[in-house]
């Protein structure tokens, strides 16, 4: 009887060996063939991504017209496998034949947010200067079909989708632009122009997609591009790639404008020291049809924009207000603000929390000379 038992433990013991072996070869060979697949896969050429143009017929087969990321364009064909083709939309394709592989989705392109300047500004009209006309004129096409778009319904006419602010530099287009985001609660977008088409060149258009994306998102909002003649100047022959791509911007950018709603809870504010050069395409009826000129201050706006930066500072009783302001002559609000900071900074040097006349007057001087410096360097850049 003991060597039954015996027997069949020895037996139970090698089922139980082999079958363990078979199992561990099993798994072994299964982690074999996916090592094979995972070495194939590195070794096979990199997809490209491309933007699907149009899905065509031509000679009964399906094929696609793609543009690569330098702006090129192939007619190429479609795999069998590719679903759900959407002209505008993200693609694979091989590298060699640049054959349509499949649809990507790739959700959020960009972090935006990290390109743009999203803020909620506390820039109140009182604190702008010498610009009652262009306050007036802002509030009445900005602010108030925001705040009351019945009223402009029952009038039955439409407000301008947006406007253009155009002046010297630092007479207050931003300062303006932040001011009715604050007056009308809206989100402020800022965006730089100049900066969209040098960094982002190959992708420009669907960054400014993604930018008013981002507005509907964050509504009611104002969307501020600044340095709008960097973008949007009049077009000439595109001879590079570089300018192809700045025009496919721009013309990105006027699809996005003429797909707002006039009453809706978006506005575009754009910003340029140039106008001469804007293409007529961005002003013309129905765009930035609005236009402002934030000129440089007269000597009335000087005396607020002063009024307005020295009211918390201590000055002394017989500082003459009207000799600074003719020594400011022609002066814009940014480079009054930059003489009274610096008019505290020589109170300060000297240890005193009283500002005096002489310390406005070295500061016009110290102003007045980084400007001459400035002027200099530009001449020497470009005179």
């Amino acid at each position: 009887m003991a060597t039954k038992d015996a027997k069949r433990a020895k037996e139970y013991t090698e089922t139980s060996d082999f079958a363990d072996v078979e199992e561990e070869n099993r798994l072994l060979k299964e982690t074999v063939t996916q090592l094979r697949n995972e070495i194939d896969r590195f070794r096979a050429p990199a997809l490209l991504v491309a933007e699907l143009a149009e899905v065509i017929q031509r000679d009964g087969r399906k094929m696609a017209i793609i543009r690569v990321p330098n702006g090129n364009k192939f007619l190429v064909d479609v795999s069998n496998d590719a679903k759900d083709l959407r002209p505008g939309g993200s693609i694979v394709v091989e590298q060699k034949n640049l054959t349509v592989i499949d649809t990507i989705h790739e959700g959020a392109k960009y972090n935006v947010e990290q390109f743009v300047i999203i803020d909620k500004p506390n820039i109140a009209w009182e604190q702008i200067g010498g610009l009652k006309d262009q306050i007036r004129d802002i509030q009445e096409v900005v602010e108030l079909p925001l705040k009351k778009p019945e009223l402009f319904k029952k009038v039955g006419i439409t407000p301008p989708k947006g406007i253009l602010l155009y002046g010297p530099p630092g007479t207050g287009k931003t300062l303006l632009a932040k001011a009715v985001a604050k007056s009308t609660d809206s989100t402020f977008i800022e965006v730089v122009g100049s900066e969209l088409v040098q960094k982002f060149i190959g992708e420009g258009a669907k960054l400014v997609k993604e930018i008013f994306e981002l507005a509907r998102d964050h509504a009611p909002a104002i969307v501020f591009i600044d340095e709008i003649d960097s973008l949007a100047a009049k077009r000439i022959d595109m001879g590079t790639s570089g300018e192809r791509e700045v025009q496919r911007t721009f013309m990105q950018l006027l699809a996005e404008i003429d797909g707002f709603n006039n009453l809706g809870n978006v506005k575009i504010i754009a910003a340029t020291n140039r106008k001469d050069i804007l293409d007529p395409a961005i002003i013309r009826p129905g765009r930035l049809d609005r236009l402002i000129e934030v000129p440089a201050p007269d000597k009335d706006g000087l005396r607020e924009i002063f009024k307005i930066h020295t009211a918390r500072m201590t000055l002394e009783k017989k500082v003459t207000v009207d000799r600074i302001l003719n020594l400011m002559k022609g002066y814009s609000g940014a480079e009054v603000r930059a003489v009274c900071t610096e008019a505290g900074y020589f109170a300060i040097r000297d240890n005193r929390h009283i500002v005096k006349e002489s310390d406005f007057i070295s500061a016009v001087a110290k102003v007045k000379r980084s400007e001459e410096i400035e002027g200099m360097d530009y001449l020497h850049m470009y005179g």
